[in-house]
């Protein structure tokens, strides 16, 4: 590979990374040619940016971006995808339906800010709620004292009419 292609690689990589806030490191070797194609398909469904990378250049990219990524350094070795997201739970779901059948294998990854490396963080990856879910699970719990209110002064009016009507009904 020419040096002209790789510093253009390198820059991509580092775009990527700029754009889109969560990725994954996967271990890729020993898919073949359909399982791939599959697991690029259901990337894209998903939203999920996928590429192949070699290791050496998206280590230069590490290096030469703003966010320090030294902890994934020791994860750059055999075959390397990275799996570019804007959920930061995605890829993990979508890794765990596939882990079953024990590839794509999960290196590493950078969600929310935080970095998790090893496979075996994949449930925990996979547990993480998107920013849209926890503003939807905050406003359900902003909205449930309002909603007990409500609740019980509309069942309190029902039991004070019924009281009242009873009353009304009885014979003096």
């Amino acid at each position: 590979m020419k040096k002209e292609v790789k510093d253009t690689v390198i820059l991509d990589l580092g775009q990527k990374l700029k754009e889109y806030a969560h990725f994954y490191l996967v271990d890729v070797h020993g898919m073949n040619a359909a399982a791939t194609s599959g697991l690029r398909r259901e990337c894209f469904k998903n939203e999920i940016k996928m590429v192949v990378v070699k290791n050496k250049l998206l280590h230069k990219a590490f290096e030469a971006s703003d966010v320090d990524y030294e902890p994934l350094y020791g994860c750059l070795k055999g075959s390397t995808a990275v799996l570019f997201a804007n959920t930061a739970n995605a890829p993990a779901k979508l890794l765990k339906k596939y882990t079953k059948e024990g590839l794509p294998a999960l290196k590493a990854a950078y969600a929310e800010e935080s970095i998790y490396v090893g496979a075996d963080k994949l449930e925990e990856l996979a547990a993480l709620k998107s920013k849209n879910e926890v503003i939807a699970e905050i406003v359900a719990l902003l909205q449930s004292p309002a909603k007990n209110v409500v609740s019980a002064l509309q069942s309190g009016a029902n039991t004070i009419h019924g009281v009242l009507k009873t009353l009304g009904e009885r014979p003096e």
